[in-house]
């Protein structure tokens, strides 16, 4: 919103570099779902449904005494049918299909050799200037603000914890009302590119991926699906990151003196779209093939991090790993950043939503008044998490009501409260409505005064 150059048309052709090359020894295959696939997956919603009404008619049966068949053999229908609908359930969630004949045996990787993203590209800055020029209705700068993709999701499965899935929706809400208000694009991703790279690294793939098929997009903007936009005014001031590639948040203290495995943050980061970042990725990879791989570098990267449990590589821990052992590299195209919450830690803030709204205002972004509240820890969509379930979906809620209200301002409603879904007005309607739109529309101005501390 706000960039009218964002309308869909058609990209003329460029010589850009193609990701279809042999990886490993295993060809990367982009093609659509296996036809095989397709039709299973057909049959099981087909039989979902078939068996859904099968249970229907039981229930009934059981309650109005409807039909002759024998109580012991009804009993014996239903659990049948409540066996195959669990296993069809289960044959969704699950992450391969081990009957579809179209989906050919993928090699084992080979732990004797690095493991690669895709193709070395090493010409992409010139390849994506070439293309820049020779498409002017995707440039990569607009009404003089740089082009920001964000990009988040969610594992392709159903959660574990079916409440999972609500919060999930309110997570995209929260991201999709932001990206509106501040003319950003967004990505939500459900598929697993690499099967070697599920978890904590599938986000690797994926960020590839969209800097290879987006040349006009200048920054990519990684987002975990627990983090939520609790600063809805806050804009992200990407003309101090003019000479960086990547903007995350952190402290060069904890990560260079205390070599810290929480010095910074994987949830909330901005990638440049540049070889540089290809590089960084090409060298971030290799500890996260699942498996032994993963295993043994886990073990290297407790060996060397602060505070850090045993447990298999996770990105986050790979990165700081990365940044301190190849430091001179690396760093000088980093900014680490703190002076605003691109991550804020969701248990120190969340209580004291209340207070900031007596004190503060929207547009601040820090510790007065967060811009992203993460929720590391507690896992909604799975079935385990650090904190009680019951503590995290209510600091969700709260979380995300704090930042409703700040949209639902410009429409005259609010939340009954912060852990309430139920909204009323705000306001009284009014023959005079623009009077409105010029005080409360957050796509027009910031209020004044508001900005980040320096850093």
């Amino acid at each position: 919103m706000g960039q009218e150059n964002f309308t869909a048309q058609k990209r003329t052709s460029s010589a850009l570099p193609a990701s279809t090359a042999t990886v490993n020894g295993r060809a990367s295959r982009d093609r659509l779902l296996p036809r095989g696939r397709q039709i299973q997956k057909t049959f099981n919603n087909i039989k979902i449904t078939i068996l859904c009404g099968f249970v229907t008619i039981l229930v009934l049966r059981g309650t109005i005494g409807v039909g002759n068949l024998g109580t012991s053999d009804a009993d014996a229908m239903g659990q049948n049918l409540i066996e195959e609908t669990n296993r069809i359930l289960r044959e969704i969630r699950s992450d391969s299909d081990p009957n579809d004949p179209d989906e050919p045996a993928e090699t084992e990787i080979n732990p004797n050799v690095t493991f690669t993203l895709g193709p070395k590209i090493t010409n992409w800055d010139e390849s994506r200037k070439n293309w820049l020029d020779s498409n002017p209705d995707f440039p990569s700068y607009v009404n003089g603000k740089a082009r920001i993709l964000l990009v988040t999701g969610s594992p392709p499965n159903p959660c574990d914890n079916p409440i999972g899935d609500h919060y999930l929706l309110k997570s995209i809400k929260n991201k999709i009302d932001y990206c509106r208000l501040h003319g950003i694009e967004i990505v939500y991703n459900m598929a697993h590119l690499d099967k070697e790279l599920a978890g904590y690294w599938a986000k690797l793939p994926l960020i590839r991926r969209l800097m290879l098929s987006h040349p006009e997009v200048e920054w990519i903007w990684w987002m975990d699906s627990d983090a939520l936009f609790t600063d809805m005014v806050f804009e992200i001031p990407t003309s101090k990151y003019e000479k960086y590639d990547l903007v995350i948040h952190g402290y060069p203290d904890l990560l260079f003196n205390q070599k810290s495995w929480v010095a910074v943050n994987t949830g909330s980061f901005l990638f440049r779209n540049c070889q540089w970042s290809l590089d960084l990725l090409d060298a971030w990879a290799p500890m996260g093939p699942k498996g032994p791989i993963r295993d043994e570098a886990g073990k290297i990267l407790t060996a060397s991090l602060k505070g850090r449990p045993a447990f298999e590589a996770d990105d986050q821990s790979a990165l700081i790993y990365l940044l301190i052992s190849k430091k001179d590299k690396w760093m000088e195209k980093v900014f680490l950043e703190n002076s605003y919450y691109l991550h804020g830690y969701w248990a120190g803030l969340v209580d004291r939503y209340e207070e900031m709204i007596e004190k503060y205002h929207p547009g601040l972004g820090d510790d007065r008044w967060p811009f992203v509240t993460h929720f590391v820890g507690c896992k909604p969509c799975g079935s385990y998490g650090d904190y009680p379930v019951e503590r995290c979906l209510r600091s969700m809620e709260r979380a995300f009501n704090f930042a409703d209200n700040q949209v639902l301002k410009l429409y005259g409603f609010r939340h009954r409260g912060l852990l309430s879904p139920n909204i009323k007005r705000s306001r009284n309607e009014t023959a005079t409505p623009l009077v409105y739109v010029n005080q409360f529309d957050i796509r027009r101005t910031v209020h004044e005064g508001s900005g980040s501390r320096g850093h």
